[in-house]
């Protein structure tokens, strides 16, 4: 069955950087990917996606601050988060996603929390 597992989480201060990984099993992999993430009484959002040849694409909160890639060899996908602010803190979440940015699978993970505080 679908299995996602993140790791990478942390507390961290304002303008550190952390790298989320996602290790993926269970469907094929060579699909677009996305990381979503959600704080506490807010909706989950997306937070950046890459297709299976690395296009990527950012939302803007983020844009220029976080990196999104994949190894297709060992299923995992990646986010690198760098300038992070505490507006980033949320558990962040991954999952294949759709062309318009939505999730694929309805099973989630558990995610990984992310505190960015002084």
């Amino acid at each position: 069955q679908v299995q996602l597992v993140e790791s990478g989480g942390g507390l961290v201060q304002p303008g550190g950087s952390l790298r989320l990984s996602c290790a993926a099993s269970g469907f094929a992999f060579s699909i677009p990917m996305g990381w979503f993430r959600q704080a506490p009484g807010k909706q989950r959002e997306l937070v950046a996606t890459i297709t299976s040849g690395g296009s990527t694409n950012y939302a803007d909160s983020v844009k220029g601050r976080f990196t999104v890639s994949r190894d297709n060899v060992k299923k995992t996908v990646y986010l690198q988060m760098n300038s992070l602010k505490p507006e980033d803190t949320a558990v962040y979440y991954c999952n294949a996603a759709t062309s318009t940015g939505r999730p694929v699978f309805t099973s989630w993970g558990q995610g990984t929390q992310v505190t960015v505080s002084s």
